[in-house]
């Protein structure tokens, strides 16, 4: 007859290889289950988040931004705006990202192949880190999520700190088009959101629109005393554009920020349409241009 303490000492062993068990199982499936994943990015700044959390991927958008080293052998599948289904199809992903401002580019091609894509929200520095969470915890990135979110708030203290008592310049946002002109960008979007983030005042705010109809009248009443000039797509062009308006417009010579010297021309990779992981970096940037000769 089995003494008491010796069979409890055989249940105890066996809890523990039913435990030691079904944590390699589990570990098991999660490793199965992070090589299973086939991911496609449709956007440039997708691609950013993806090799940020260093998530595989079996699709990448055409860029002329410098695709990662990880994905530099990974198929093409067509530019953000114009993304193949077919290409798409062919890979056979078990996910599709592009973001929210691109969602009518995905029409009856994309039916008709089953791809059914997941919209991301990028607007805002806050969406960002949303969706840096969220993939973290989906793909079984935490830790990679928390250094990238753990980045992000380091630069928003030191964006306060910096802005902390001064006066909040008056800021005018434009985003370029290439061969037509501009829009002004509200504090709903993006670059608005890192001029708020950043302490300075948009000259055109709004309730619910990210981008608004320029006016000349109304941009020489706002007085801005800095002015951001968002040249994300064909910068060359877009840039060429903006010096040409700003020499033969006058009204632009009367606004403080041109006559102070304060107008700043953003690109790619650092700034974007949409919130990326430059995101720490560009909101650094902006705040120094609002609040110069302050660390």
């Amino acid at each position: 007859m089995k003494s008491p303490r010796r069979t409890a000492l055989i249940v105890l062993i066996g809890l523990l290889i039913v435990g030691i068990l079904g944590g390699l199982f589990a570990s098991q499936q999660t490793f199965k289950k992070r090589h299973q994943e086939r991911i496609v990015a449709t956007t440039y700044a997708v691609v950013q988040i993806a090799d940020r959390l260093k998530l595989p991927l079996v699709g990448v958008p055409n860029t002329a931004n410098k695709m990662p080293a990880r994905y530099r052998n990974v198929t093409k599948v067509g530019s953000p705006m114009n993304p193949s289904a077919e290409k798409i199809a062919s890979v056979k992903p078990t996910a599709v990202y592009s973001v929210t401002t691109l969602k009518d580019q995905f029409g009856k091609s994309f039916k008709q192949q089953h791809i059914k894509p997941y919209f991301l929200k990028l607007q805002s520095v806050s969406d960002l880190q949303q969706v840096v969470t969220k993939m973290g915890h989906q793909y079984d990135r935490q830790k990679e999520a928390r250094s990238a979110n753990h980045e992000i708030n380091q630069a928003i203290t030191t964006a306060k700190q910096r802005a902390k008592g001064r006066q909040r310049p008056r800021v005018l946002v434009l985003m370029g088009l290439p061969g037509a002109g501009y829009m002004i960008a509200t504090n709903h979007a993006y670059v608005g959101n890192l001029v708020t983030l950043a302490g300075g005042q948009n000259v055109f705010p709004s309730k619910d629109q990210e981008y608004i109809q320029p006016s000349d009248e109304a941009i020489q009443k706002a007085h801005p005393q800095v002015i951001l000039r968002l040249e994300h797509a064909m910068p060359e062009m877009v840039t060429a554009q903006f010096n040409s308006e700003f020499k033969s417009q006058s009204f632009w010579h009367q606004t403080p920020a041109v006559q102070s010297k304060r107008v700043y021309d953003l690109q790619e990779p650092d700034f974007d349409a949409t919130a990326n992981m430059h995101a720490a970096k560009a909101l650094g940037e902006v705040s120094q241009w609002l609040y110069p000769g302050s660390r």
